[in-house]
């Protein structure tokens, strides 16, 4: 009995999984060219519509192979899929850090590589990695801690993501970057094309550290070891039936599908949005070098935000979260429609928000309700229909942007092709707040019947 409440009050930290768990997240994500994302496509030569396109590929990689891969780490050991994970990191940011932009059609085939194998690697962490951790708390700890590890990631993630964006947006720069030199004695000659491959660099260094990070993970000892284990075809055909398992609870659990169908309908939205971060900035009249400090600043939000969901969590029921989110998801798209100059960064604060606050409840509820043996392939099904909702949304706002410009050019036959592509994302954004909104009722109406028997858990354990 002793031994079990010293086990229930150990710190999650102790864990030796859960602490490369927080390792990961923040090396696998803290990527350097975040807040010049949509203009580093751009500035090799591809246009915003192909941005979209290729960013839908890369949905639609995640949807291919997300639960798969949560099935095989289920099956196979979720330390093998995490290597895989980080060494598909490494390849996707050599295709395009080397790559030269002579050729735009070699360009375009590079992206489409790495947005593939980028694909690929989201796919293969997707529910893998908070398995390991969550497993090894049960196992070793106390799964009522889980929320914390959930805070105490996410705010080192922010910290973290304040250091990479701040230093990720200045080497962009290639003024910034001649002006470091200066400071040295050395006659900065360094151009744009050089300095944008920087940022991809120093994230590829991120990548080196996340492989070493996952060859540090241990299995389970409450699970057998399966580092070994040959992938056969018996392997693939017990994948299939734990994936099809897996799916069938979702479908029979209405709290489950309500967790999944609700984070979808807001990730997709939000994270479309952060996607175009770059280019929003820009059209609200903000230097390029300032985009780093202030998504560096917006970080900061990571070290409160983590804290006010636990408490929302103990708080209120996943209900009231849910309008809570509803409410901060429309304020935001509302209030990125109007452009306003400098102050149009309130807006896509709470566009951040919303998304903290998404993975979070997502993740917690989800961990909660789910058992251990079909964990990472349900965190799998969770991560397929957010990345194919994300998917549609990006060729739809391709195509919205295809008919915006080609309105544009014939009422304004005068106006440079800049100008006509400023303006169709200007008037697409107008678009956000109603597609969210419709799918806002629609959801609520849909999920207030399915939960009408089952009704979702009031607190949590």
């Amino acid at each position: 009995m002793q031994q079990q409440r010293d086990q229930q009050d150990r710190s999650p930290f102790a864990i030796r999984n859960v602490r490369l768990f927080v390792a990961f997240r923040v090396l696998f994500n803290a990527r350097f060219y975040y807040p010049v994302f949509t203009i580093l496509f751009l500035d090799y030569g591809l246009t915003i519509e192909q941005f979209a396109l290729l960013n839908t590929v890369w949905a639609i990689t995640i949807v291919c192979a997300e639960v798969p891969s949560g099935a095989l780490a289920d099956l196979l050991g979720r330390k093998r899929l995490l290597v895989l994970t980080s060494a598909l990191m490494i390849v996707e940011l050599s295709v395009i850090a080397f790559i030269p932009i002579a050729n735009m059609t070699l360009v375009f085939w590079a992206f489409f590589i790495n947005r593939i194998l980028s694909g690929l690697a989201e796919a293969m962490a997707s529910g893998a990695d908070e398995a390991i951790a969550y497993d090894s708390l049960v196992a070793q700890g106390n799964p009522a801690h889980w929320p914390r590890v959930l805070s105490v990631q996410m705010r080192v993630k922010a910290l973290a993501g304040i250091i990479s964006m701040t230093v990720g947006a200045l080497i962009y720069d290639p003024d910034v970057v001649n002006h470091i030199l200066g400071w040295f004695g050395i006659d900065g000659t360094i151009t744009q094309q050089s300095s944008m491959r920087y940022p991809i660099f120093l994230t590829l260094l991120l990548g080196l550290l996340a492989l070493w990070t996952t060859t540090q993970m241990r299995e389970n000892e409450s699970q057998p070891e399966r580092d070994e284990a040959p992938i056969t075809l018996e392997t693939i055909w017990r994948a299939g039936q734990l994936t099809l398992k897996a799916g069938l609870w979702i479908l029979k659990t209405p709290f489950a599908l309500a967790i999944i169908l609700f984070g979808m309908m807001y990730d997709h939205v939000l994270r479309m949005i952060i996607t175009l971060t770059s280019q929003y900035y820009r059209l609200i009249e903000l230097p390029e070098a300032s985009f780093g400090v202030i998504m560096a600043g917006m970080s900061i939000l990571g070290l409160v935000i983590p804290r006010i969901a636990e408490y929302m969590v103990k708080t209120f029921t996943p209900v009231q979260n849910t309008a809570w989110l509803a409410l901060i998801a429309l304020m935001a798209l509302v209030g990125l429609s109007w452009f306003i100059p400098y102050f149009g960064v309130i807006p896509m604060a709470l566009v951040m928000i919303g998304l903290m606050l998404t993975a979070f409840f997502s993740s917690h509820y989800l961990n909660q309700i789910t058992s251990s043996e079909q964990r990472a392939t349900v965190l799998s099904f969770k991560g397929l229909a957010f990345n194919l909702a994300y998917g549609i949304i990006g060729v739809l706002f391709a195509l919205l942007m295809q008919q915006l410009r080609v309105k544009n050019q014939l009422a304004h036959s005068d106006w440079t092709a800049e100008l006509i592509g400023d303006e169709a994302f200007r008037q697409s954004l107008g678009w956000f707040p109603w597609y969210a909104s419709l799918l806002i009722v629609a959801l609520t109406l849909y999920c207030r019947h399915a939960l009408k028997e089952t009704p979702a858990p009031t607190e949590v354990s």
